[in-house]
């Protein structure tokens, strides 16, 4: 996530994100859209529209596994307490949960803060939390509370006070708590989503009332409006110490922060150390890399963009003006066409596969053809010419051989009359020397390019010895006449 040291005026505001140094995208979301693998090569970064001269420092993914994933940064201004150089890169190992371990002794409770994954020497020391408000920051990740202690603990590690650990009672669950069991959630817009929290109160105090409160930023100022459950949002209370916030319908001014909070009998508000849960209501949009208008031949890659990560085992589904196409099962957001060809342009849209479907809007994608290339319509439009012309010109060859070969004393005529030929068949040969009027026929190919597909008609190739080659149609009639067969 691209995050800020201070509140933002601008609400909501626009980030970018940089990938090796160059623009990525720009969306109102903080978060990064895609889920990130271990890719050492690439470098991310961030930067607030308007500020785009203060960009974090660029991070590249080292390593990720179940328990914790390590970054390194470009400069090591991230790990300045290690006296590294500030134009050193520097590596940060994350984990991905920390907890409190309760450990009873004789006369007091000792807790520990734990990690997922070994930290590195510099990450020793800790920060514990008392009933929501920073309690100590010691070296040691041990601290010993009473047994009686109705106080809530939670902690965290120098460096990472983010990533806070749940809190837990030091005595026997008789205080007040509020946790949460995702504090991250990307939700598609059109759909239904849970946020879950998880309480405990004194034995003899019960909470007067349980409410969700929505937190927005209008500039410097952050603005608690109490969530009254109402058909778009409903709440469930029917498991023991454990309540959920039901938002349907979801709307992108849905996306906001929403906390927890139990009302103690004092009136006063008991609600979680950390953060509450950050929702990002998200749309479907069908992105073309490099672009909607290609060529012939190229390389196009159908994306279906979220402003925010979607799980791992999410199910998309691509449609081609309205028709779902047939691909593989577990299909991702990504739909590749490598060559991509005049039958793939059209209407796309796609869809996340749930109860109800929730798709994109249509975009389009136009193909164009290749310059000067044969297409199978162009060649069938080049054939269809041909069978109109050839008949055409054997008729005329006909009609003028008649004329010339009129003659009282060859008894031509007779025989033209009769004529009665067998099938057709083209000689290409030459032309007896002696005729002195000729008529021929000739078909000129004109090609710019060729291309082994449509190349299957070839012009002919005259022979060394031979100036010109001619058609001559020849025809055998089966009526013999005194002068000999015609």
């Amino acid at each position: 996530m691209c995050s800020t040291s201070c509140p933002l005026t601008e609400t909501p505001a626009a980030y970018i994100w940089y990938k090796n140094g160059e623009f990525l995208y720009q969306d109102w979301s903080p978060w990064y859209q895609q889920l990130v693998s271990s890719e050492e090569a690439v470098r991310y970064s961030c930067a607030i529209k308007g500020y785009e001269d203060l960009r974090a420092p660029e991070v590249s993914v080292d390593s990720v596994t179940s328990t914790c994933f390590t970054v390194t940064y470009a400069k090591g201004r991230m790990c300045s307490y290690k006296q590294t150089s500030e134009d050193e890169p520097c590596s940060i190992t994350y984990p991905r949960e920390v907890q409190v371990q309760k450990t009873p002794e004789w006369t007091y409770v000792k807790l520990t803060c734990r990690t997922s994954c070994p930290l590195t020497v510099s990450q020793t020391a800790y920060r514990w939390y008392r009933d929501g408000y920073l309690y100590r920051y010691i070296d040691s990740q041990q601290l010993s509370v009473s047994h009686s202690s109705v106080q809530s603990f939670s902690c965290a590690v120098k460096g990472l006070e983010d990533l806070h650990s749940a809190e837990v009672c030091a005595g026997d669950n008789n205080c007040w708590i509020v946790n949460y069991i995702s504090r991250r959630i990307c939700a598609l817009q059109g759909s239904s989503v849970n946020i879950s929290s998880e309480y405990s109160y004194p034995y003899h105090q019960l909470p007067q009332s349980k409410s969700w409160f929505k937190i927005t930023r209008s500039g410097k100022q952050e603005v608690k409006e109490l969530i009254k459950p109402a058909g778009h949002v409903e709440y469930y209370d029917n498991m023991k110490n454990h309540h959920i916030l039901r938002i349907n319908n979801l709307k992108k001014n849905d996306s906001a922060e929403y906390t927890f909070r139990l009302q103690q009998q004092n009136g006063g508000w008991k609600q979680s150390d950390s953060p509450g849960v950050t929702l990002v209501v998200t749309g479907l949009e069908v992105k073309f890399t490099p672009s909607a208008v290609v060529t012939e031949g190229q390389r196009v890659t159908l994306t279906c963009s979220t402003s925010c990560p979607l799980t791992d085992n999410t199910n998309y589904i691509w449609y081609l003006n309205s028709r779902p196409l047939t691909l593989p099962e577990n299909q991702n957001k990504h739909l590749v066409l490598d060559p991509v060809s005049s039958q793939h342009a059209g209407n796309y849209s796609c869809a996340v596969k749930t109860h109800n479907n929730i798709s994109s809007r249509e975009k389009t994608l136009t193909v164009h053809s290749k310059t000067g290339k044969w297409t199978p319509a162009a060649a069938a439009g080049v054939g269809a010419v041909l069978l109109v012309i050839i008949p055409l010109i054997v008729f005329c060859w006909i009609r003028r051989k008649r004329t010339s070969d009129q003659s009282p004393t060859t008894g031509a005529t007779d025989n033209m009359e009769q004529l009665n030929p067998g099938p057709l068949h083209v000689n290409i040969s030459a032309p007896p020397a002696e005729q002195e009027e000729l008529h021929y026929s000739s078909v000129h190919f004109s090609r710019t390019q060729t291309d082994p597909l449509y190349s299957t008609v070839q012009p002919p190739q005259p022979k060394e010895q031979e100036d010109v080659a001619y058609a001559v149609v020849s025809f055998r009639s089966n009526k013999t006449t005194d002068s000999g067969s015609t």
